[in-house]
């Protein structure tokens, strides 16, 4: 489900911050920023970019990404997949502002 909104997505622990892309996954927005976080598949089977949502409300872009329904109790998701649906905060340790 896309939007034109634009929702601000902030990574932690490292404050970096970048705005959704309306219709591309949070994954490819951060990169379209020049922030880079953990990825490979880019497709939602590989789970290399599994992070943490703290704050805000993301839809897939998929049916069924990979993650047991007990990963997304717990908040965890495929930001490859994933498109933000309101403003988010999300854990990522290993991400990278090249810039700095």
């Amino acid at each position: 489900m896309s939007s034109s909104i634009r929702f601000l997505v902030r990574i932690q622990p490292s404050g970096l911050q970048f705005e959704q892309v309306p219709g591309r996954s949070v994954l490819l927005s951060a990169l379209s920023a020049s922030i880079r976080l953990p990825n490979s598949c880019r497709n939602g089977t590989c789970r290399t970019c599994m992070c943490k949502l703290s704050t805000g409300r993301i839809d897939y872009q998929i049916e069924w990404p990979g993650l047991t329904r007990e990963e997304k109790a717990e908040g965890w998701i495929l930001p490859c997949v994933a498109e933000a649906a309101s403003d988010l905060e999300l854990l990522v340790p290993d991400a990278v502002d090249p810039k700095r």
